[in-house]
């Protein structure tokens, strides 16, 4: 299954008091820095980004997409994402770009499990057993997600996203989705439910646990995203005080 990648940049960095993809990072900047690590694990890579903002330099082959509609948030992101990348890749890894240490080995393990240990095929059965693993823990992120799933699992259906849960916590801007999602995110934008974690109750979602990411990120800093200038001043200590990556 080929994967590329989506590199969200449109935020409006309204904590930071500066846009974050310009943000030095030692020699880099921290889209381009997103991108490439990245870019080390999935390809191609589109970045989509607001209309009018203005995006550090990046690679020839790093498209720059424009949200389709303003104000849709993540979600009218991954849909710019998704359709430019239709027919290109069958699934995508979605990052945003304030991510600074985002390992490359986190992005791998996401996108296998995605695949899974037998990815299915249309036409084909789905994974034994596989109900346990799309148990929904969105309930209790909202009221209106009170007794909601994702679609059940069983025979002729296979995974159509892989998002990290920890601690309570989903993380869909670090996950893995499939292509052909795109018509229910269109759906979703269409009807202005722009909630990106309300997607995963209408398609089959596989959760990834701490337990099934530890082993290659231990503190889970790939997660860990900036919004100030104070975790900005954290970050550039770490880096400046571990290995260059």
């Amino acid at each position: 299954m080929r994967t590329g990648g989506i590199v969200l940049c449109g935020g409006r960095s309204s904590r930071m008091g500066q846009p974050k993809a310009w943000l030095p990072l030692g020699t880099e900047l921290m889209l381009p820095r997103i991108v490439r690590i990245v870019r080390a694990v999935v390809d191609p890579v589109v970045v989509v980004a607001a209309r009018g903002q203005d995006v550090p330099p990046l690679p020839a082959e790093v498209e720059i997409i424009r949200d389709e509609a303003e104000g849709c948030g993540p979600l009218g992101g991954l849909a710019a994402g998704l359709a430019a990348l239709s027919g290109k890749c069958e699934a995508v890894y979605l990052s945003s770009c304030d991510v600074p240490l985002l390992k490359p080995e986190f992005v791998r393990r996401v996108v296998a499990v995605l695949k899974g240990p037998a990815p299915c095929r249309e036409g084909e059965e789905g994974i034994e057993g596989s109900e346990e693993l799309f148990a929904s823990p969105l309930a209790s992120f909202s009221p209106s997600l009170q007794g909601a799933g994702p679609a059940p699992a069983g025979r002729g259906s296979c995974f159509l996203a892989a998002v990290p849960h920890l601690a309570g916590r989903l993380h869909p801007l670090a996950s893995a989705y499939r292509v052909s999602v795109l018509p229910q995110v269109r759906e979703m934008l269409a009807a202005n439910r722009l909630r990106l974690m309300d997607l995963f109750n209408a398609i089959p979602t596989r959760f990834i646990g701490a337990d099934e990411l530890a082993d290659i990120d231990p503190t889970f800093a790939s997660l860990q995203n900036i919004n100030t200038p104070e975790e900005y001043d954290s970050v550039l200590h770490e880096l400046t005080h571990s290995r260059p990556g």
